[in-house]
């Protein structure tokens, strides 16, 4: 199976993932808060900020926030997301090289962009900017698979059609791989509701943005569509079918090696 770099994935994907891809829960600001004493003046770096989701977040908090994000694409779509903020900065940079200064930042996040770092040279490069004191926060939205007939459904979809799905799943973060990546430290984590509803389109578009999802050059796109149509047909109550997510965030100090 051909590779595709991973900061490209999401070049052709860009609309779908501006309109359809779900945010995060404010209430993820509250252990950084409590226990990591993030105040509206942290400074962060959000790597692999793509299309702003995760950045809006803390510059709804006050905060000043550098957006990472390699990809031109993507990094447009949170430009203009993002516009209205003054303090957001868009950075051409990566996890591995962010451009940022030593010791510049209070936090680092990233958003559902971990799984596509390289670990050792992220942690290198994320202990490199943050100031003494200074935290990582690692977001995630997983979808559930097993709590509606709809959702297995639909996960049944993705590993029928999508060639790479199993894959990229495999690298999602958990905590075998947080450990790792705090360690020597330990890391923390807390996990909240999240939830979207979409109408056929919706969810056509939801589908669409993910990066396994076979492109329309693809022999599997149109069966893949085909089948999502019917699943839609089948569960949908009131025109709308309910996508529910575990929002998972890990997040702790970083310790020398």
């Amino acid at each position: 199976m051909p590779t595709i770099d991973s900061k490209q994935r999401f070049s052709s994907r860009v609309a779908d993932y501006v309109r359809y891809r779900p945010s995060y829960p404010a209430a993820i600001l509250d252990p950084l808060r409590e226990e990591c004493g993030m105040t509206p003046a942290s400074v962060v770096a959000d790597v692999g900020s793509g299309t702003g989701l995760l950045a809006r977040i803390f510059l709804d908090n006050g905060n000043l926030v550098y957006g990472v994000e390699p990809n031109a694409e993507m990094r447009a779509a949170g430009e203009q997301f993002l516009q209205r903020y003054s303090r957001f900065h868009s950075v051409d940079g990566s996890a591995e090289a962010t451009m940022l200064q030593d010791a510049s930042v209070d936090f680092v996040a990233a958003g559902q962009a971990f799984h596509w770092f390289d670990p050792e040279a992220a942690r290198i490069e994320v202990a490199r900017i943050l100031r003494p004191e200074g935290a990582v926060a690692v977001v995630w939205n997983e979808r559930r698979v097993e709590t509606s007939a709809f959702l297995r459904a639909y996960e049944e979809l993705l590993q029928k059609y999508s060639d790479d799905y199993a894959h990229v799943s495999a690298k999602y973060p958990e905590d075998r791989r947080m450990a790792d990546f705090f360690a020597p430290g330990k890391f923390r984590e807390r996990t909240f509701p999240n939830e979207q509803l979409f109408d056929f389109e919706g969810l056509r578009g939801r589908l669409l943005s993910s990066s396994y999802s076979p492109p329309a050059d693809h022999p599997n796109h149109a069966p893949m569509l085909a089948g999502l149509r019917r699943i839609f047909d089948a569960h949908n109550k009131g025109g709308y079918v309910r996508f529910e997510y575990a929002t998972h965030l890990y997040y702790g100090r970083l310790q020398a090696r």
